[in-house]
Parts: C-alpha cells; sequence; structure tokens
C-alpha cells in the first residue's frame, strides 16, 4: 500500500530535500506542498493524504492550528510536527492538537522518512531530543489544571491490556513490552491495538497521555 505524503512547510528548500528523499523510496509518493497552514488545511480536504509533515512555525495560520482542522476533520490523516524547535511549548501545543510524530529538522532525511511510514501504520514517534518527561508534564499538567477528568481505572479493558497500557505509558516499545510479560511481540501489538480501538485513542501518543490521566503511571517517574 502506497503512502500519501503532503509537505507543509513555507521553506521550498526543505520541501525539496524532504520530496528528493521520498520521491526516491518505493510505497511512498508525494501527494501535494503546501507553503501555509491554511493551504495544507485545504490540500487534506482536497487530497486526503495519509501522512502531512508539517512545519510549524509558518505564516498566517501555523502548524499546531492547521494541525488542530487537519485532526478533527480528516481521521484518516495524520500529522508529523517538524521543527527547528524542540521547546515544551510546542510539544504540548503539538499534542493538544493530535500530532502522531514530534521531529526536529537536524535529524536526518531517512529517519523522517521511518517516521512517515511509522505513523502511516497507526503508532506514533517523537524525535529522541524529546523526552517522555515532556509528554508526562502534559498529562499531569493537564489533569491538575482540571483539563481532564480525574485519575481513574480504564473501562472496558482487562488485567492484561491494563498492564499494557501502564508499559505503553512508561514508553516501552512493543518488543519491550512482550518481553517484560514473556508474550509474543505479535501479541504485544494486538493488545495495543485493541487498546487503541478501546480508549478511542488516536494513536499510541494518546494511549501514553491515557495511561497518565489514568493514574497508571506517575508523571514524576520519567522526570529524573
Amino acid at each position: 500500500m502506497t503512502v500519501r505524503v503532503l509537505l507543509a512547510d513555507d521553506q521550498p528548500l526543505i520541501r525539496a530535500g524532504l520530496r528528493m528523499v521520498v520521491e526516491g523510496t518505493p510505497g511512498v509518493e508525494i501527494a501535494g506542498e503546501a507553503g501555509t497552514g491554511a493551504q495544507a488545511v485545504r490540500l487534506v480536504r482536497e487530497l486526503r493524504p495519509d501522512v502531512v509533515v508539517m512545519d510549524i512555525r509558518m505564516p498566517g495560520m501555523d502548524g499546531i492550528e492547521a494541525t488542530q482542522a487537519i485532526t478533527a476533520e480528516s481521521a484518516g490523516t495524520r500529522v508529523i510536527m517538524l521543527t527547528t524547535f524542540d521547546d515544551d511549548a510546542n510539544v504540548y501545543a503539538s499534542l493538544r492538537a493530535g500530532a502522531s510524530g514530534f521531529l526536529v529538522k537536524d535529524m536526518a532525511l531517512e529517519d523522517i522518512l521511518t517516521a512517515v511510514h511509522v505513523v502511516a501504520a497507526g503508532d506514533a514517534l517523537i524525535a529522541p531530543s524529546v523526552t517522555r518527561r515532556l509528554i508526562a508534564d502534559f498529562a499531569g499538567s493537564a489533569r491538575s489544571a482540571g483539563a481532564g477528568p480525574p485519575p481513574r481505572e480504564p473501562t472496558g479493558v482487562t488485567v492484561r491490556e491494563r498492564e499494557v497500557l501502564t508499559l505503553v505509558g512508561g514508553g516501552l516499545s512493543n518488543a519491550e513490552i512482550a518481553a517484560e510479560l514473556h508474550i509474543s511481540p505479535g501479541t504485544a501489538k494486538a493488545h495495543v491495538a485493541s487498546l487503541l480501538a478501546k480508549l478511542s485513542a488516536r494513536d499510541r501518543v494518546q494511549l501514553v497521555i491515557a495511561a497518565y490521566d489514568a493514574g497508571l503511571v506517575s508523571p514524576r517517574a520519567t522526570n529524573g
């Protein structure tokens, strides 16, 4: 299945570099290009790409505003934020807007391409320079500010799924979850998929936030 990608960045050179890598990769194609957030929203409506690689700072409607509009309207389109600035405020805003990935522009183009595949497959990816602490703080601050319900056990999940959700909240990969619970990687992946459906989570980032909101993982646990 071909992954269709929309590039949204106000710098033509950035788009050209990404396009060069994408066009030479089997199974991935460029659906379109946008130079502003507003144009990205319009093109998503017209072209229905699988993934949008979105710059944060663009004239007019910025990438975060555009991401919020896209994720609200297009359930099948996932957004990777690509920025020079990996500060806390940008990460928080991107998560709130529904982004499935947060990468910085100094990453290798091949790594960005890998992220496109990961996100298109329904997973989520955060750049190594953006630590799990930021997601923990995001979930904890949202709870303390009254933005969500008080901590409670997630409903409709099995005991095993609860264990898996706790490990996802701790930042473990499917392979690490499998090793921790002594199950096969395929079984771990199936549990994660079930959690995504039962908790109406868009991707793994939202499962991490759900784990913190449910009180399964303490935000302080990853602040060290």
